[in-house]
């Protein structure tokens, strides 16, 4: 039996392989989101977080560009209210706001029939009329990843790009080794999400991340 874990869950075992998350906090109460979002500074995203939340965005519990105090409040205080019984305990995670113009989705899955692989392909508004997605067997080796990244028939979304810098290509080739390795080192790791990889300034931010493991694998390794 599989179970997907929180954002926050999901960041915290990924995080040995250095992967490009952003420094966030996780909160408690309205007052401590606020505090948070001072120390990180403004805008700022909120995110209500729990284990039985795997699906922010369809149920609106993703409050985007809190560029104050009251913002914060207010935004936090929505959150906790839209929790319900099924959800568990909850909390609010609060991470500073980023936007881009080019959004990649990256990952990896422990296919039935050939094992680990993992995958690089164009997210956001573009992922569905383009549907342009690479994926190799891991465990990758650094070649391996720059020719996932060098088979993306958008090679000009990798360029430079409205004014922005082009991808940083060994940054990118960086995501899916660590994600090679996350999936070929951890066995009860059935797949990872990293949807979207916001490239910033050409460099690769994950600023969402979901888990999948296999329950019992996992408890046998705790």
């Amino acid at each position: 039996m599989t179970t997907t874990l929180s954002e926050a869950q999901s960041k915290l075992l990924l995080q040995p392989y250095e992967l490009p998350f952003l420094q966030e906090r996780l909160v408690d109460t309205a007052q401590q989101a606020v505090a948070a979002a001072e120390e990180l500074g403004y805008p700022v995203v909120a995110k209500l977080c729990g284990d039985s939340i795997a699906h922010k965005t369809e149920r609106g519990l993703v409050k985007l560009g809190l560029r104050n105090a009251d913002d914060v409040t207010r935004a936090s205080e929505e959150l906790f209210a839209a929790a319900t019984d099924a959800d568990g305990p909850v909390q609010v995670l609060i991470a500073p706001m980023v936007s881009a113009s080019r959004e990649l989705i990256a990952g990896a899955v422990r296919d039935p029939q050939f094992g680990p692989t993992v995958l690089l392909g164009v997210g956001g508004i573009l992922a569905e009329a383009i549907s342009d997605v690479v994926v190799r067997l891991a465990p990758l080796a650094e070649i391996d990843a720059l020719e996932m990244i060098e088979s993306m028939s958008s090679q000009a979304l990798l360029g430079e790009f409205r004014g922005e810098p082009a991808v940083d290509r060994e940054a990118l080739c960086r995501v899916l080794l660590a994600l090679s390795g996350a999936i070929t080192k951890s066995e009860s790791i059935v797949s990872i999400d990293l949807n979207p990889l916001m490239i910033v300034d050409g460099r690769p931010i994950a600023v969402d991340a979901l888990v999948e493991v296999d329950e019992l694998l996992e408890k046998r390794i705790r």
